[in-house]
């Protein structure tokens, strides 16, 4: 079964969501530009997508320095640019999509045998992306960043909720990368097979609009 939606694990996302920064070439030039710093604006309702990058994997483990818990070597999330003003500025964006097939995705957690989904809910979320290249990952007002994973044991299928206020991450525009490291999420409902809390990292590269390679400025 492939799971339409996460982060949050995200995701969303989850989730999220764009590239680092470096000093704008041009007092007038737009934060989020495509084919090359400084390069063509991005349009407000342009959508961008990004996988994983190459060779890595999407982790949501139990503990920040642990190794035991979830990984999965195929995510994307899908966001459309909201706002694009000039640089040095924040870009915003809604992030509509943030999925990751189950399929890829493996365990080491004890006493489960497999994962059957992961779905970010509560979609969309709001992504600002500032010159400097912080990214964040907000939900609508009076909503939470959430994530559900569906998981295989013994005794059937098990649903862990994990919320999250918000997320932070970072751009870099040496590969055109959105990066989350070790984003806490606390269980909010679940049986005690699944982890008190989930720390989520991931790597998404290339961000395109357009089939062009998204950089910051």
């Amino acid at each position: 079964m492939r799971a339409r939606t996460l982060l949050t694990l995200a995701g969303t996302v989850a989730a999220l969501t764009l590239p680092l920064a470096v000093p704008a070439s041009a007092a007038d030039g737009a934060v989020l530009t495509t084919g090359s710093v400084g390069g063509t604006a991005v349009a407000a309702g342009e959508v961008l997508t990004a996988p994983l990058a190459g060779g890595t994997a999407a982790t949501f483990y139990s503990s920040a320095t642990g190794t035991s818990g979830i990984s999965c070597t195929s995510s994307q999330f899908t966001a459309t640019v909201t706002d694009n003003p000039g640089a040095p500025g924040t870009a915003t964006e809604s992030v509509s999509a943030h999925t990751f097939d189950a399929a890829s995705c493996t365990t080491n957690v004890v006493g489960v045998l497999g994962v059957t989904g992961i779905t970010v809910n509560n979609l969309p979320y709001s992504a600002a992306v500032t010159s400097e290249g912080t990214v964040t990952v907000t939900p609508a007002a009076g909503s939470t960043i959430q994530t559900t994973v569906v998981l295989r044991t013994l005794l059937g299928s098990i649903n862990c909720v994990y919320q999250a206020p918000s997320l932070a991450g970072t751009a870099s525009n040496d590969d055109n990368s959105i990066n989350f490291t070790r984003a806490q999420f606390t269980k909010v409902s679940g049986s005690s097979l699944c982890f008190a809390n989930g720390y989520f990292t991931a790597k998404y590269a290339p961000v395109t609009g357009s089939g062009e390679a998204v950089y910051i400025n």
